[in-house]
């Protein structure tokens, strides 16, 4: 069978112009003075399905982009699961897969234990980073998977730099996980915005203004419809040449992709930001 990539490269050919994730991307990265230098995909099958004449294909699409930015060159990585379906060797209903219904614990907001002694911890911001940088891609099995993984991934990357639980077994108070259970504010990605945006004791977080006052370490979390639900979270492992953050994520797994998310299929005009400096 063809390879998946070229299969990938004639499915990206024939959507409608300026209104992919693909054009996005470009299109960012001119804004950016940015260019992709290199771009190379590898495919891998993991679900086939065969009746009577037709077959159903699930594959990863890993796509490695090499960027360059003034005379700064750094690789973006991103793993898309897509689908299809051969019938009589012809390729139709080619498509990105319709992402995992979100945990049904998303619209509960952790009880938040005030600490007037406001006491501090130190945060080690390169082993977050190191830790992102092992598992952007896999999974850690000291600790459960989800369908929708991306704060999960985040609080074992948080969890790496040496923040501190609390709260269990209350899933519904504080930051934790212990054994086979955990938080909400560990694993769902509106109820950690807001512990980020309360919490005294344990993790802590100091809301920014804006993306340049980031470090690697921090936290972006993405309202992408606008409408007051968090749905993502992702975390900054490096700065582009103009002192932006590139992020590190689960769910569509991405590395070094550009914080704004504006590639994303799900990205809206409406979308909003929350962002935390940790630590603080």
């Amino acid at each position: 069978m063809e390879k998946l990539a070229n299969i990938w490269l004639d499915f990206l050919q024939s959507e409608p112009k300026n209104d992919t994730w693909w054009d996005r991307k470009k299109k960012l990265c001119d804004v950016r003075q940015a260019e992709m230098v290199r771009i190379n995909g590898k495919g891998r099958i993991f679900h086939t399905l065969q009746y009577d004449r037709e077959i159903n294909y699930h594959y990863l699409l890993h796509l490695s982009m090499l960027v360059k930015q003034n005379d700064y060159m750094y690789l973006e990585e991103q793993v898309i699961p897509y689908q299809f379906r051969v019938i009589n060797g012809e390729v139709i209903d080619h498509q990105e897969m319709e992402k995992p219904i979100v945990l049904s614990g998303n619209t509960v907001m952790p009880e938040i234990t005030r600490d007037l002694s406001k006491q501090r911890f130190s945060y080690n911001r390169l082993a977050a980073v190191k830790y992102a940088e092992r598992w952007w891609n896999s999974y850690n099995p000291a600790y459960e998977k989800f369908d929708v993984d991306c704060t999960n991934y985040v609080s074992q990357c948080l969890s790496a730099g040496g923040a501190p639980t609390y709260g269990a077994p209350n899933r519904g108070s504080g930051w934790w996980y212990s054994g086979g259970n955990w938080s909400y504010s560990w694993a769902v990605a509106h109820s950690l915005r807001w512990y980020l945006s309360g919490s005294t004791k344990g993790l802590k977080g100091k809301e920014v203004q804006s993306a340049n006052e980031l470090l690697p370490g921090d936290i972006i979390c993405y309202d992408f419809q606008g409408d007051g639900k968090f749905d993502h979270n992702t975390i900054v492992v490096a700065k582009d040449t103009n002192g932006m953050p590139l992020v590190n994520a689960h769910t569509d797994n991405s590395r070094n992709r550009y914080w704004s998310y504006e590639d994303s299929t799900a990205y809206t005009p409406n979308i909003k930001y929350k962002f935390f400096r940790i630590g603080e």
